[in-house]
């Protein structure tokens, strides 16, 4: 009999989180709820908001995100989200 072990989207959240932040140009994940993790029967669905430096490239960070996200998820927690949203809340000056 083989198991099957599910991760939890709080701890998918934090992933998402924690990739995130590793990419050039992204400040802070602003607020409660700034990452919200959704999986529907299987299909995962990430939604970032994000707080970014003066001067960045948001499509940029943006498309980073996406890609950083989902390999993290992936090599993590073997999960694949179907989609990765990003929202810029806050622009400000870099740290």
């Amino acid at each position: 009999m083989e198991g099957q072990a599910s991760i939890s989207t709080e701890i998918l959240g934090r992933y998402a989180a924690d990739a995130a932040r590793e990419i050039v140009g992204v400040r802070d994940l602003p607020g409660r709820g700034a990452v919200k993790v959704r999986d529907d029967d299987g299909q995962v669905r990430v939604e970032l908001h994000l707080a970014v430096d003066w001067g960045a490239s948001i499509p940029a960070i943006g498309l980073s995100v996406q890609e950083r996200v989902r390999e993290y998820l992936l090599g993590m927690a073997d999960v694949e989200p179907v989609a990765v949203e990003v929202v810029v809340d806050e622009i400000g000056p870099r740290s």
